[in-house]
This record gives C-alpha cells, structure tokens and sequence, in this order.
C-alpha cells in the first residue's frame, strides 16, 4: 500500500518564500500546523500526519525546508540554523500565517526552538518530536551532544556521496527501530530528490555546515529553555537513535510548563512509525493549546 494513501485529500503546493520555492503537503482550515522534517528529509516524512491534523480542524502543512526536497537550494547562503529560522518566517509571511502551530522533527525541531526564541509573538505553539538543538550543561550531556553530530554527519554524508538505493536504505533504516517502516516506495522518494541536480549541488555543502561546529552556536542551552515563552510538547521515543529520552525529559523540565511524552516502540520517525499514537498526542495537545 502506497503512504500516498494516508495523505488522500491532501494537495502538493509551491510557495514562493521571499524568493525562495518552497514545496509543501497541505490540508484543512484553520491555525496553521507547519511540519518541518529533519537534515535531508522532505515534505514526506508527515506524510501520515497531514489529513488526520487537518481532520482535526487545523491547517496542516508539511513544509521541504531550504536546501531539502523540491524547496530551493541555493547555494549561496550558509546553512546554520538562522537560515532555516528566515525561510520558515518567508513561508509564514507568503501564506499570511501572523501565528502558527511548530511541529518540528530532528533538525525542525531546532528550527522551530530557535524561531519561538526569535519571534516568539508567531509561534501559538512548539511541539519537538525527537527534536534536534538541545544542549544541557552537564560534561556528559555536551559529550553526547558533540557525539550525535558528528554520527548524524557521517550517516548522511554516506548516503549522499554517492546515491544508491541501498545507501539510502541504510540511512533511512537508522531512523527507525522497525527496518520494515522503511518501503521501497519510501527509498524510491528519498532516492529520486538526493539525485536531482540541485540536490548534487546543495546537499553535500548542507550536510557539511548544518551538523559542523560552526552551528553549535545556535543550539538551545539551558537558559533558552528556561526563556521559552510559547506552550512547548516534548515527544520522544524509547529507541530514539540520537539524544537519549533521559536528556529530553530533562530539557522538558526546563521549559517552562512544558509537557512530556515518551512513545515507545518506534526510532527517530514516531509519527511516520507510529502514526495513529503520535497523531493522537498532536491533536490532544493542539486542541488544548487552541482552547
């Protein structure tokens, strides 16, 4: 079965975000839900999230960020967390969304962290999903934290050196704790935008700066959390590849009033793994926010 048909009644739309092209998934009326993916995923990776979000009574939008997908890739931008940070605020400003609902996975949620940070008057509301951008103090923490980069670096320097199927595979099988989630159909998306021109062009300078030293200045430390003004929902996994639910509990804490939940049996993708689950926590929360 095709994870097109989760999306029936959904449409594919191009945006032009300050100048930048930007691809999204979208369904429904209602407070924007944006959904933005992690490095070098695309709209697809809330492919399962989008109609049922909209079912609910929100706009859901599932958003290519910069450099990713069929969303421009220029080439002349350095691709640290402000960049991602503007295009989200072009996209807003292009489909006049004053305020928006941030579900940001892996590297989105980072995004979506450092956007409440600087616009905090845009944002309705965070909910990270195995989100990426969290530094806590501790020396194990920051031990760890440099160690995800450079594992996150290598596993999608890897896969884009030279595109093959299988490599996305691998790649994509990291992700997720159940290798079956990863289809073919899956791969054959990944696959197809790694090998676009533009793609060949970008990506490999994107995979070098947005996971390299010279963005860890952008990360999220203790005093940020404590700053964050809007409603937060940290979502983990219990077989999350990358930060340790221990550290995302703790980053919860933090932030004030924030809300916590693990979702077990699923990796780095829960609301592609475990749709129905994370779905309903998403919702749950959104319509509590919006009451």
């Amino acid at each position: 079965m095709s994870f097109w048909t989760d999306a029936l009644g959904a449409e594919v739309r191009y945006h032009d975000a300050g100048g930048w092209r930007t691809r999204v998934v979208e369904a429904g009326q209602g407070e924007p839900v944006i959904m933005m993916h992690g490095l070098s995923g695309h709209a697809e990776s809330f492919v399962r999230n989008v109609v049922p979000l909209a079912q609910a009574g929100f706009r859901a939008i599932s958003m290519d960020a910069i450099g990713h997908g069929y969303s421009s890739k220029p080439l002349d931008v350095t691709y640290h967390s402000p960049l991602f940070v503007e295009h989200l605020k072009r996209f807003m400003d292009a489909i006049g969304a004053r305020k928006a609902h941030l579900v940001g996975q892996s590297l989105g949620g980072w995004t979506a962290m450092n956007f409440a940070q600087k616009y905090p008057d845009r944002v309705r509301s965070i909910m990270s999903v195995t989100g990426a951008g969290i530094l806590l103090e501790d020396e194990a923490s920051k031990k760890k934290s440099e160690e995800i980069h450079k594992q996150v670096q290598t596993v999608t320097q890897n896969a884009l050196q030279t595109p093959t199927r299988e490599g996305v595979r691998k790649r994509l099988e990291w992700l997720m704790l159940d290798p079956k989630s990863v289809t073919d159909e899956l791969v054959e998306t990944r696959y197809t935008i790694f090998m676009l021109p533009d793609s060949r062009q970008a990506m490999p300078k994107m995979v070098q700066e947005q996971p390299g030293e010279g963005n860890r200045a952008h990360l999220m430390r203790e005093k940020d959390l404590a700053a964050l003004s809007v409603p937060t929902y940290v979502i983990w996994t219990d077989h999350n590849p990358t930060m340790p639910a221990s550290i995302a509990e703790r980053a919860a804490k933090i932030i004030p009033g924030a809300k916590y939940s693990l979702v077990e049996g699923a990796g780095h993708w829960p609301q592609f793994e475990k749709p129905e689950v994370t779905n309903k926590l998403l919702i749950d929360f959104l319509k509590r926010v919006r009451s």
